[in-house]
């Protein structure tokens, strides 16, 4: 007999009693299968009853898939009433030993446990301080060798992320931009008008938008766009060993890779903040005039009046050190990109959220240390 088979018969005492022959094998069950497949639920339903008696004496052939079917057909343990080969038993006890799980290991917790973890934690950022120092080194060297070998300058990458990075993102800058300033200009306008201090809503726009939220928001976008797809590209290239592969022919990975991003962001980031900041205005001062009756003309004359021109020279300078610090960081962690996909998006991730807050740290360092220079005295 070839194929798989059952017969079923009840005894004196009523109790049934199952004879299994044949093949119980991969091709023995495919071809059973094709041609009936009711016979398993039947197996399914004897095996969920207790007073059945299993012979398998009379199996010719038993591997793995046949054990597994009559296995999950008794509900994953061994029936009570079972005869079968000694050869066959043991196919049933390798699959119950490795379909069990196994019992979770328990280790007493450390008194010391709040302090590993703190010294895991000052480990992990000494690593990466040491990383993006190490990064800082390749970039100086790489900078001291274009002195020496101009030619050498990667002026297709730059531009291409100067394209990228700074002519692709005027559109949503330009966006952000006209909306934050037509929502700043009519919330400061119901605020000032309680006071009779319409006509200070130049001074207020003028002094927010030029020299904080201008070089912010840009940074931020900059950071979310930008830096985020420097990091998954450094990750991607990581993945697909193109940077191993570069290191083989002889080609600096930061001189081709890093240093035209770094370039790139330095020069695109300061004049998207001037775009972005000129937009704001227009939106600041279209809302004035529908809310407050400002003239744009008006605007436009008491604007250099009320914010010294040395307001627009630190947010061009916030928008230098920013583009630096979010390339620089992106770079960082697309680098650190381990050969798979979990490691690239948390990498991307961690990129995106340590600009920003390096950019809102930075300004803070800028506010603090520039809280004299350019603020009209009244």
């Amino acid at each position: 007999m070839l194929h798989a088979h059952y017969s079923e018969t009840r005894g004196a005492s009523g109790q049934i009693e199952l004879l299994l022959t044949g093949r119980w094998t991969l091709r023995a069950l495919a071809e059973r299968g094709a041609a009936d497949a009711a016979w398993q639920d039947r197996l399914r339903e004897l095996g969920r009853r207790d007073a059945v008696n299993w012979n398998c004496l009379d199996i010719e052939a038993l591997d793995s898939v046949g054990a597994l079917l009559l296995w999950r057909c008794w509900g994953r343990k061994l029936p009570e009433l079972l005869l079968m080969r000694p050869e066959h038993l043991h196919i049933f006890e390798r699959i119950a030993a490795a379909d069990g799980e196994p019992a979770a290991v328990v280790l007493p917790r450390s008194p010391f446990e709040g302090l590993i973890v703190l010294g895991a934690g000052v480990l992990a950022v000494i690593r990466q301080l040491r990383d993006f120092v190490a990064l800082l080194g390749l970039l100086a060297l790489d900078l001291l060798h274009l002195l020496r070998h101009p030619i050498d300058l990667p002026g297709r990458e730059i531009s291409a992320n100067i394209y990228k990075s700074g002519v692709r993102a005027m559109p949503v800058t330009a966006l952000v931009g006209l909306l934050i300033g037509i929502a700043l200009s009519y919330l400061s306008s119901l605020q000032l008008r309680q006071f009779g201090a319409d006509m200070f809503i130049v001074n207020l726009l003028g002094l927010s938008i030029i020299r904080e939220l201008g070089p912010v928001l840009v940074a931020v976008l900059v950071a979310g766009r930008s830096g985020s797809a420097m990091t998954a590209q450094l990750g991607v290239m990581r993945v697909t060993e193109e940077i191993d592969a570069l290191a083989t022919m002889g080609v600096s990975s930061s001189l081709r890779l890093v240093l035209p991003k770094v370039v790139a962001l330095a020069v695109v980031t300061p004049l998207l903040v001037l775009w972005a900041t000129a937009l704001a205005l227009l939106g600041g001062m279209l809302a004035a005039e529908l809310q407050l009756g400002i003239g744009i003309g008006y605007f436009l004359e008491t604007l250099p009046k009320a914010v010294p021109v040395v307001n627009l020279w630190i947010g061009l300078v916030k928008g230098v050190v920013f583009g630096l610090a979010i390339a620089l960081i992106a770079c960082h962690f697309g680098l650190r990109v381990k050969p798979n996909t979990e490691s690239l998006s948390a990498n991307t991730t961690a990129a995106v959220v340590t600009a920003i807050t390096v950019v809102i740290f930075i300004d803070a360092v800028f506010a603090v240390a520039l809280r004299g220079v350019g603020v009209p005295k009244l």
